[in-house]
Parts: C-alpha cells; structure tokens; sequence
C-alpha cells in the first residue's frame, strides 16, 4: 500500500506561481513512477507530469510544458509540482498518483487539492 497526501493547492492570479506538494508513504514507492493529474468540471482527469522516482527524466502534458516543472525531496519522500505563468485553464483539482510498481498503472491516488486561477 501507498498513501499519498497533497497540500498547496488555493487562488492564485493567472501569471501567478503555486507550488504544490504530495508526501508519500509505504511499500516500494521509490520504485514507482510518481505523477500528477487533473481534472476541471465537466471534463476528464488528464496527465499533467510525472517522473520515475529514482532516476527518471521528468514528462509533461504539451499543455504545462515551459511553465510546470517536477522536483522531488528524497529525506522528505515528497514530490513537488512548481506551477509557474499558470492561466485560467489551469483551473482544476490535481491529484498525486503512484504507479505498480509491475504494470506501471497508477493505481494509488492522493484525495486532490483545488487550484483555482483568477484571470
């Protein structure tokens, strides 16, 4: 099992910056991929950024490319997402996640933290 607890989320004006934080907890999971999702009303969650925690080279959605970047504390076991120039769109609530560490679906999911992005 792995628990996953997000903190840092709130309104931010757009061209703002948030830094978001998820602090993880249980077996194996520096074996796993670590990412972050999102999800605005009405529409599906969507991948935003994720990285392999030991070793792995940071992926982002074509959408946050340039503004989001990933970082990681290993003595805190926390994963962070740095949300710079955020816009409007950003607007959601963003989910930490943890992949198994066989499939590599995430399969472990933080409770959400609300972004909201004032124009």
């Amino acid at each position: 099992q792995v628990q996953l607890v997000e903190s840092g989320g709130g309104l931010v004006q757009a061209g703002g910056s948030l830094r978001l934080s998820c602090t993880a907890s249980g077996r194996a999971f520096s074996r796993r991929t670590m990412g972050w999702f999102r999800q605005a009303p009405g529409k599906e969650r969507e991948f935003v950024a994720a990285i392999l925690w030991i070793g792995g080279t940071p992926r982002y959605a074509d959408s946050v490319k340039g503004r989001f970047s990933l970082s990681r504390d290993n003595a805190k076991n926390t994963l962070y997402l740095q949300m710079d120039s955020v816009k409007p769109e950003d607007t959601a609530v963003y989910y930490c996640a943890a992949s198994d560490v066989d499939t590599a679906a995430y399969v472990y999911w933080g409770q959400g933290t609300q972004v909201t992005v004032s124009s």
